[in-house]
């Protein structure tokens, strides 16, 4: 219900193209339809013509359609990644809907932000745990190693005290972690390829929400389905984590 808006209904008896001409000043691409007082299902606006709204409307997949307003944020994109929108149950009965274009509301971009930060978070611990030996510098490029030395140095310079690791960027750590077959396997990733472009898609995503930049651009479903899987690679990034914690066997 953070980023859901109420769903505009008109009566089933409503004159068709009374209703479009209200839809196109709103811009609306669909209002609900009520019958008996009760909003049963939905017309779009390129559907109306001629007659009255009950011979244009389509009833709620139950299925795809409908989420209660209890359900999480996950549970929206899940939804939104089908149909494009979703409409909101509250007492069990159609109140409001949400359409991709209700992602970009601060909620779900601080949802978004704080899922990934933890990511990000995860990935430096496993990267201390599996490369105690900072060998992990072979396999980044050399330039990027430079960068992250630098930012090392400036923040040195400012009183801070961190390790090289702390001073990689998101990319840098999902790039070395790809090397390591344990970590794909964690995010459902077969190969090196498929696991630095996941990588580079939550990157995108994240530098879009730190700089107020629209997250659902032309690619907006590459986004949704990235989005849907966050949840589950965290606690599969987690799990992993918490092996590499676990003390080794002695002999």
């Amino acid at each position: 219900m953070d980023i859901a808006e109420p769903l505009i209904s008109f009566d089933a008896n409503a004159d068709a193209r009374t209703v479009r001409d209200f839809m196109r000043d709103k811009d609306f691409d669909l209002v609900g339809i009520r019958q008996d007082g009760l909003v049963t299902g939905y017309i779009r606006r390129e559907d109306l013509s001629t007659g009255i709204c009950r011979d244009h409307m389509r009833p709620f997949n139950t299925g795809d359609d409908l989420v209660s307003d209890t359900a999480s944020l996950i549970d929206v994109v899940k939804s939104l990644a089908i149909n494009e929108r979703c409409f909101v149950t509250i007492l069990h009965r159609v109140g409001a809907i949400i359409t991709l274009s209700d992602l970009e509301k601060p909620p779900m971009r601080m949802f978004l932000f704080g899922i990934i930060t933890v990511s990000e978070m995860m990935m430096t611990e496993i990267l201390r745990h599996r490369y105690r030996d900072d060998s992990w510098q072979t396999l980044i490029s050399i330039q990027r190693l430079s960068k992250a030395k630098q930012l090392q140095e400036e923040r040195s310079r400012c009183g801070q005290k961190v390790d090289l690791i702390d001073c990689l960027q998101y990319g840098d750590k999902g790039w070395i972690l790809s090397y390591d077959e344990d970590f794909r396997k964690a995010l459902g990733q077969e190969s090196r390829r498929h696991a630095r472009r996941a990588i580079r898609e939550l990157e995108t995503l994240r530098n879009n929400l730190a700089h107020t930049q629209e997250i659902i651009p032309s690619g907006w479903q590459r986004i949704v389905i990235a989005c849907s899987r966050l949840e589950q690679n965290l606690e599969m990034i987690n799990s992993h984590l918490n092996l590499l914690k676990q003390p080794k066997a002695e002999g």
